[in-house]
């Protein structure tokens, strides 16, 4: 289990040291899911058939027409958050934080959809990079007009990549986001007691079947009765199946990634995301 923490001490020993010293915990926590991540991906892949008609489909399970006009709005949006993160000098894409996707154009797109239709008041995600995928949630938010965002993530010990951190968001929407440092591991249970009931999570932080449970088992149980879970990278693990399967009935669907160009790690070269909607019950 030593193996991945030492071998970052030796190449980072200044910045290791200043972690152990700033919170113990939190480096403890984080090495038991790194340990555990390598290990599931011994696993074979967990490769899913895509529903190409998912705009459609999530759009008829929410009772609203398609095509609609909140897509329009996004596609009015997107280019102009590309170019200013390329301004910056970043390029946006597969593995432009570290190892780690900006949110692409089919997640975000499916985020923003569900926002505007669902006008949810509370949202909670983890994993922000460059925020490309918060910021889009944070001017849905705004155009509604009403809600707030809670970002549980977990940056990088390099004060280069920490740098980086929410830059798409930059100053914006102060009073509609909340930032909370940590793993999921350990925000995420007290905020969602904190805040009682969620109306939509995203899960984006470390993609692990461990991980995605952890998170999403909490999530589900935080949810109200209309509420939507939204997983990117599905195909990594097999906590979105795992999932799906342990709560059957639900209103689930796998989807296309839309990368800026081509993530040549994925089976498709492209990546899925999964979207569910919680439907009761009489």
């Amino acid at each position: 289990m030593l193996g991945l923490p030492l071998r970052y001490f030796l190449k980072h020993p200044v910045t290791m040291a200043a972690s152990v010293a700033a919170d113990p915990l939190q480096l403890w926590m984080t090495v038991q899911d790194e340990y555990a991540a390598v290990r599931e991906r011994k696993r074979p892949d967990c490769r899913y058939e895509s529903d190409g008609n998912w705009e459609r489909q999530l759009h008829a399970s929410l009772g609203v027409p398609w095509p609609c006009k909140e897509a329009a709005e996004f596609w009015a949006l997107w280019p102009d958050v590309i170019r200013e993160l390329e301004a910056k000098g970043i390029r946006p894409g597969p593995e432009s934080f570290q190892s780690w996707n900006d949110g692409d154009a089919g997640l975000v797109r499916a985020i923003w959809c569900l926002i505007r239709h669902m006008r949810p008041k509370k949202i909670v995600e983890t994993g922000v990079a460059h925020g490309v995928t918060s910021r889009f949630i944070l001017e849905a938010l705004a155009r509604n007009g009403d809600g707030h965002l809670w970002s549980i993530d977990l940056p990088p010990l390099e004060r280069h990549w920490r740098k980086q951190v929410a830059v798409a968001v930059g100053d914006r929407h102060a009073g509609r986001w909340s930032y909370i440092e940590g793993s999921s591991r350990r925000r995420l249970p007290d905020l969602l007691s904190h805040l009682g009931q969620i109306d939509i999570f995203v899960h984006d932080s470390l993609h692990s079947e461990r991980n995605v449970r952890f998170e999403l088992d909490r999530a589900w149980a935080a949810s109200g009765t209309h509420a939507a879970l939204v997983v990117d990278d599905v195909d990594a693990n097999w906590g979105f199946r795992s999932f799906t399967q342990a709560f059957p009935g639900q209103q689930a669907m796998v989807c296309e990634a839309e990368p800026v160009h081509p993530d040549l790690r994925r089976f498709n070269h492209k990546g899925q995301f999964g979207v569910v909607l919680k439907q009761t019950t009489a």
